[in-house]
Formats: structure tokens, sequence, C-alpha cells
């Protein structure tokens, strides 16, 4: 199997919990989305077994945040199937939105009310600014800078970032 076939393969809609699963305790990375998922979980549930869940989960979420790194709020809107293989200096704003199986590389920062869509890829020290939407499928080069719009499979690059390849 090609790496264009596999990469056609994900979905940008279904997402693939197997990327979020934990394959051994420390594994940093993986246990602050773990902190996230089951803060959000036990939010929903009523009662007070439920607040005392999440209490704990609120402190493991700190101490995952301060292993790897990361801003990443416990009420943000990520898609299953998340990746991000180096979490540190990773920022993202609460009222951003985080589609199914994205891969997110170190020191990226979403800013408010940006979309991002299924499937994207966004590389090291990237930037998406001023509430932008990324389409499924796109690539946001490393150290863009997004100032604008991304479409569905294209590739985004540069500062500001400009439209390489369209999808």
């Amino acid at each position: 199997m090609t790496t264009e076939t596999r990469k056609q393969e994900i979905s940008a809609t279904e997402p693939d919990w197997s990327r979020e699963k934990l394959l051994r305790w420390w594994n940093p990375q993986r246990q602050l989305l773990k902190s996230i998922r089951e803060y959000q979980k036990w939010q929903k549930r009523w009662g007070i077994i439920g607040k005392m869940i999440s209490k704990i989960n609120v402190i493991e979420h700190r101490f995952w945040s301060v292993v790897t790194g990361a801003e990443i709020p416990l009420n943000c809107q990520i898609g299953g199937g998340l990746m991000i293989t180096h979490p540190n200096g990773v920022v993202i704003h609460p009222t951003a939105s985080i589609g199914p199986n994205c891969l997110i590389l170190q020191q990226v920062t979403v800013t408010a009310n940006v979309k991002i869509g299924g499937h994207v890829e966004i590389g090291a020290g990237a930037k998406i600014l001023n509430g932008v939407t990324i389409g499924n499928h796109a690539k946001i080069g490393a150290n863009a800078v997004v100032l604008c719009d991304v479409p569905d499979g294209a590739t985004a690059v540069g500062v500001p970032a400009r439209i390489i390849v369209k999808g």
C-alpha cells in the first residue's frame, strides 16, 4: 500500500480512536488527551460521583499539561483521533474547534474561533490566527502563519501563508 493510498483512507469525519489509545503508561501526549476526554465525559454526568471524578481529571490534566508543556484547555472542542506527536508548546484556544484524525506537531498555536476540518496536518511552529477555517485533508507547513481560509485538500506554507497546492 502506498503512502498516498494510506492517507486517503484516513477519514475526515469518522474518528480513529486507535490514534489516541494508550500504548504504555508513560505516554504524556496521549495521557493529556485522555484526561481531557475523561473530564468532558464526567462533566456530562450528574451527581456527586461525576463531580468527584471530574475533579480528579482536572488534577491529571494539570499534571500532564506541565509534563508536556502544552496548553490545551479542558473545555476545548477536539474531534477523536487527534495525534500530537510532540506536544511541547502547543497552544489551543478554548473556542477553536478541531476535527477528527488531525495531526499537530510541536509549537503550534491555534487562536480563537478557528475551525479546523478533519484529517488536517499542521507542521511544527505553525500559527493559525484570525478565526480562519481550514478544510478537510489540508496541510499547513512548518512555521506557516495562516491568516486566511485554506480550502479542502490544499497545502498552505509561508509567512503569511499562501496556498501552493489546491485539493
